[in-house]
């Protein structure tokens, strides 16, 4: 695809991911309780949902999404009740189990599956997703040049861009955990990130095809 277009959409794209959102939260919490190392499975979760949802996207669904507003609906109340679920559950601390011990510990596959899981129920449960790649990226699509090639370009872009962000947020939460380790201070973080997963599922709520 022309070098010119691919540019902008890297910027634009480079931004977006960057800003703090439910993925970008969720990863760095996670790096918080159960360390760099084993956060990585929670990445892997949201970029799966990522790139679930571009590629379904780049197929046209986006549009049958926002032509249904029942099926809109339902997604997003589905994604609300997800978000006010781990919001309540970090304000309760009610996640901490999910630490393991110190950074060499072995990650085991039921961990690795729970922390895959919930990155992937956090990625896949914002519908405005799907509409958002819908409308933005066959903006950066020529349509007088093969249209796969520059799709696989385009969500390439946006999954390097994600996992970047991941990696940055993810070793400030490990970064932050040794703050951490005082009871007082633990407290204050599960309660503000509760605050704030609550927050972006009142915005979710309030979203509109």
């Amino acid at each position: 695809m022309n070098l010119h277009t691919w540019w902008i959409f890297a910027v634009t794209v480079f931004v977006l991911c960057g800003t703090p959102g439910p993925n970008m939260l969720h990863v760095m919490t996670r790096s918080v309780r159960v360390g760099f190392r084993r956060s990585v499975a929670a990445m892997a979760g949201c970029l799966t949902a990522l790139v679930l949802a571009l590629t379904i996207s780049a197929a046209g669904l986006g549009a049958v999404l926002k032509a249904s507003p029942l099926v809109f609906d339902v997604l997003r109340y589905a994604g609300v009740a997800y978000l006010v679920y781990l919001g309540i559950k970090a304000w309760r601390g009610g996640d901490a189990p999910l630490d393991v011990g110190s950074s060499e510990a072995v990650v085991t596959p039921t961990l690795r599956r729970v922390l895959f899981r919930d990155g992937f129920i956090i990625g896949i449960s914002n519908p405005k997703l799907l509409l958002f790649a819908s409308a933005f990226l066959p903006q950066f699509v020529d349509l007088s040049q093969p249209q796969l090639p520059q799709f696989v370009v385009l969500v390439a872009t946006f999954a390097l861009m994600e996992v970047f962000w991941y990696a940055v947020y993810a070793a400030g939460g490990h970064s932050l955990a040794g703050y951490l380790s005082r009871p007082g201070l633990r407290k204050v973080f599960d309660r503000v990130v509760g605050t704030i997963f609550i927050g972006f599922g009142v915005l979710l709520l309030r979203a509109r095809v």
